[in-house]
């Protein structure tokens, strides 16, 4: 059985054949055994069954430091940190010590929690126990702290360890790219060389995901280029950091250069590539790319069906949404809350409002994002009643409303003119649930007081905020100027436009739209030059009838 134990380690990875093998232990009296308790409670944490795996541990008597690191971890894995967390005081409390895999679970535990006030009870520990110098534990508090953004107390571990392995190295230089000093993770990277140590694909990893501003592009070509000439670039973990690279710069074919060049691109590859397209605005590649991955037998995670989701209300086409939703449906990711509040807000976008409301229905667990997608397509649809009534539920549920929720039902509001209940709705966002106002918040209000004829009054919110006012704010009290033909105050504010964004021609249009509701035809030709002479443009509005081919 020992032997036999590591060979269908993978064909058991399932929840029933989980279950056969642990009857087939039970039967042969091994099931008191820790060891094989231990490789058990491992499978069930693989298959999401955290009950079968804390009923196992419970049963074992007698219980190995691996045990007890497996029975954590699972819980810790399960983003249940307290009672990982509880585990752990209870195993300090048996002769068992924890060791360094212990204090790295827990680690990994607290930054994910953003516990930083545990985790500074966990370096504590570390030092008791002698594990101040160990690489494990010391790799982990590194990364620890860099994600909670504390680089100074990250730096503190690293340069206080003796002797510094290659995984410190990374866990430092990924930990500058965290907190945004690149800089400093490329002169670490060019000391760790200097030092004669020679780096694999989680270093450049590190590197790579610390490029996030577009002006950091050569430096990401330059790395790119000493992937290639160390032979790292076919590494799947550094093609995937590549293809993100380029997608988070709009630099489509280089991505999907990287992705061609690779043997056998793994899901996250994949996932980044299609991902960049849709957040580039090209929907429909997007599209016809997670296509071509589920066609080549590929399952997609929730993630990656998000981000198609997406893509598919953009273009406002059902067609792929369905498709995608089957997909979801195939391979069991319905009951996953991100997914299915993309598909509530795919649906909702492309008309078929009742279905969205159906999917929401049917999800057994609701959070903030799922609300959030419901109310946005109630509101979009002018159903402000039961987008309210939704609202109501929310806060009854005892849920936490985020900028989101308010975006949405200011959106709510605008659509059904509702001025009195939009104002309250404001003043209930900074004062009682203390969220800090956007600019998206700003232009919706503008919007609702500007289309209920109360121009004056939302030309007063406009100037009130801090300068300078973005100009997407004015633009919306521009646009009600449009509306109600107001070209004394629509002229204050296009000045206000122009001195901000000189060169965009679609407020000049939107200005002698204004004139020509006056007759103010000279006034339309000036600015019609000005916009000619000055080569600037409008985009030019587009409509389609089921135009993408998909």
């Amino acid at each position: 059985m020992i032997k036999l134990l590591p060979e269908i380690s993978q064909s058991y990875q399932t929840p029933s054949r989980t279950k056969i093998l642990h009857a087939l232990i039970t039967k042969t009296h091994l099931s008191r055994d820790p060891f094989y308790a231990t490789k058990l409670v491992r499978f069930y944490a693989m298959n999401d069954d955290i009950v079968s795996a804390r009923n196992l541990f419970e049963k074992t008597p007698q219980r190995t430091v691996f045990l007890w690191n497996a029975i954590i971890r699972a819980y810790a894995q399960a983003q249940k940190f307290d009672d990982a967390i509880s585990l752990f005081i209870r195993m300090a409390k048996t002769n068992t010590k924890p060791d360094n895999f212990t204090y790295a679970c827990l680690i990994r535990a607290c930054y994910e929690n953003s516990d930083l006030d545990g985790l500074r009870v966990l370096h504590g520990g570390v030092t008791v126990y002698g594990l101040g110098s160990d690489f494990i534990s010391c790799s982990a508090l590194v990364t620890a702290y860099s994600k909670l953004g504390l680089v100074d107390e990250a730096s503190k571990v690293f340069y206080g360890t003796f002797e510094l392995d290659l995984v410190l190295w990374n866990s430092m230089i990924s930990g500058h790219g965290c907190c945004g000093f690149w800089d400093k993770g490329l002169e670490l990277f060019n000391k760790m060389r200097s030092l004669g140590k020679q780096p694999d694909g989680f270093t450049l990893v590190g590197l790579i995901s610390g490029l996030i501003c577009p002006s950091l592009l050569p430096i990401g070509q330059g790395i790119h280029g000493f992937c290639l000439k160390s032979g790292i670039e076919s590494n799947s973990h550094v093609g995937s950091a590549l293809v993100s690279l380029y997608s988070r710069f709009k630099c489509m074919s280089s991505a999907h250069n990287v992705l061609s060049s690779l043997c056998q691109p793994d899901l996250v590859t994949w996932s980044a590539l299609i991902t960049g397209y849709s957040q580039s605005g090209d929907y429909l590649q997007a599209l016809l790319l997670f296509r071509s991955l589920n066609m080549e037998g590929k399952k997609a995670d929730h993630i990656l069906i998000s981000s198609v989701l997406t893509a598919a209300a953009q273009i406002t086409n059902v067609r792929p949404g369905i498709e995608i939703h089957g997909s979801v449906f195939r391979h069991g990711l319905q009951s996953n809350i991100m997914v299915s509040s993309a598909l509530i807000d795919m649906y909702s976008k492309c008309g078929f409002l009742g279905l969205g409301i159906r999917v929401f229905e049917a999800m057994p667990e609701k959070n903030v994002v799922s609300y959030n997608s419901v109310i946005s397509g109630l509101g979009l649809h002018g159903l402000a009643s039961q987008a309210f009534k939704m609202w109501e539920d929310l806060i009854s549920k005892g849920l936490k409303p985020d900028e989101s929720t308010f975006s949405a039902l200011l959106c709510a509001c605008c659509h059904a003119g509702l001025v009195n209940d939009g104002w309250e709705l404001f003043k209930r966002m900074k004062d009682e649930f203390c969220i800090q106002v956007r600019n998206e918040h700003y232009v919706l209000m503008v919007k609702l007081l500007g289309m209920a004829g109360k121009l004056e009054e939302a030309y007063d919110l406009v100037l009130s905020l801090p300068k300078p006012v973005d100009s997407g704010i004015w633009g919306a009290l521009l646009s009600c100027c449009d509306v109600h033909g107001n070209s004394e105050l629509g002229e204050i504010v296009a000045q206000h436009i122009f001195d901000n964004e000189p060169k965009k021609g679609a407020y000049r249009v939107m200005l002698s739209n204004i004139y020509a509701g006056e007759g103010r035809w000279n006034d339309v030709k000036q600015l019609r030059d000005d916009i000619t002479d000055g080569g600037q443009r409008k985009v030019p509005g587009v409509s389609w009838i089921d135009g993408y081919g998909y």
